[in-house]
């Protein structure tokens, strides 16, 4: 049985959420229901559509692979429990990179992504700076970028050693070119991701 309008103060798994048959959009982290905003503002889409156009340029022919929202990112509790059940944290990243093609399926990404970018909207930028950079911590997302596209600043996060973000020192601005840790080779020039009129 299908259910129409979950409650959205309860606690859900994977297996619950493949049941709704919901119109909104939503994310499931740590089993909480989270809506999903209404269509993106037009700057949102151009930077992301850049970034995204760039990653998969340069991964033409290469082993990783580059996926664009909606895309359901599964993250389990811890590795050995994989099932639908045991699953209490899907979100749709703006942006990842999955390098292990072991992690992709038809459902989309079971496990953590190399590289995940979330490119900031006025009503979801505090579950990104915070809710879900808690959770992609903790899944071992290696590398972790949050763009914000009407400031046209870029900060970046990566997973050391112990297991932690450790984040740029001061945001990239939009005249600086930066690398990826994930795909070193790659660099992305800023000025060209981020339109000259914001709409």
């Amino acid at each position: 049985m299908k259910v129409e309008e979950p409650d959205y103060a309860g606690s859900y798994t994977y297996e619950d959420y493949m049941k709704w048959t919901v119109p909104d959009m939503m994310e499931l982290i740590r089993g909480k229901i989270y809506k999903m905003s209404p269509a993106p503002r037009a700057v949102h889409q151009i930077v992301t559509g850049e970034v995204y156009r760039q990653i998969a340029n340069y991964l033409k022919r290469k082993k990783c692979q580059v996926f664009i929202a909606p895309f359901d990112v599964r993250l389990p509790v811890s590795p050995k429990k994989k099932e639908d059940k045991d699953i209490n944290t899907v979100v749709q990243p703006d942006i990842c990179v999955v390098c292990d093609a072991s992690k992709i399926d038809e459902r989309g990404c079971l496990g953590a992504p190399d590289w995940i970018i979330e490119v900031l909207s006025p009503r979801t930028s505090a579950k990104d700076l915070s809710i879900k950079f808690e959770v992609y911590e903790e899944a071992g997302v290696r590398e972790y970028w949050v763009i914000h596209p009407t400031e046209q600043t870029l900060m970046v996060y990566i997973l050391n050693e112990n297991g932690k973000y450790q984040g740029t020192l001061k945001p990239y601005i939009r005249t600086d070119t930066v690398k990826s840790i994930t795909l070193p080779e790659l660099e992305i020039n800023l000025e060209e991701i981020f339109p000259e009129q914001l709409y």
